[in-house]
């Protein structure tokens, strides 16, 4: 079957989610939050240049589950999806997506951003499958440490390569839309690559390989 990959940030949602969290822990003031957001925004600048030590980052970004209950979480997350993400879910990204539903293609979210983050987010989208950054979890707790393989630059490949050997899928005729630059590894795998309002590198390379550039947000 036919699969359609999605990134999620500044793609299907205006925003980047694992950054507006990071925001969304210092306002709730659930972070010291001085430090924690400027930690966040040099990430964040480290990634839209890709530069990005994405174990360091995922470190930083999981230390604050450590230690939570699970409902605590849930109910952080609960406030996250309701004030930050569900404003920000394009409505052009559902159309999408729906297209690719109403076609019978398999739909896949891979996203660099960590699977906390993102699952709740996937299943309001109404997609089953996720390839997201994992982190670990020792009797049912976060311990705030990465886990396996990162879904970021060419371990999106990699992730994706293992999933469809797992799930009978074939990367063969596969859709990837993406808005980054970060994602040049997987755009390039694929048959069929889609810009989505993409970064100035993303969109010269896009322009220069003969790809679509489209935006969903107009």
């Amino acid at each position: 079957m036919t699969l359609a990959i999605f990134d999620l940030d500044n793609t299907l949602i205006a925003g980047d989610s694992d950054h507006l969290w990071g925001c969304f822990l210092c306002e709730e003031g659930l972070v010291d939050s001085a430090d924690f957001a400027r930690r966040n925004e040099a990430f964040y600048r480290d990634y839209q240049q890709g530069t990005l030590d994405i174990e360091a980052y995922l470190r930083f970004a999981l230390s604050p589950l450590a230690g939570r209950s699970p409902q605590q979480l849930a109910d952080w997350h609960a406030r996250f999806m309701r004030r930050v993400i569900e404003p920000i879910i394009l409505p052009a990204g559902r159309a999408l997506i729906a297209d690719h539903r109403a076609r019978g293609h398999t739909l896949l979210i891979i996203t660099a951003t960590n699977e906390f983050i993102t699952r709740p987010i996937a299943n309001t989208l109404g997609i089953e499958h996720l390839l997201a950054c994992e982190a670990e979890q020792v009797n049912g707790h976060y311990t705030g440490e990465p886990r396996g393989i990162p879904s970021y630059r060419e371990g999106k490949v990699t992730r994706l390569d293992h999933w469809c050997g797992q799930h009978g899928e074939a990367v063969a005729g596969a859709w990837f839309y993406s808005d980054s630059h970060n994602d040049l590894p997987l755009l390039e795998r694929v048959d069929k690559p889609v810009a989505v309002d993409p970064d100035e590198r993303l969109r010269a390379h896009a322009l220069r390989a003969g790809w679509p550039v489209i935006s969903l947000r107009d």
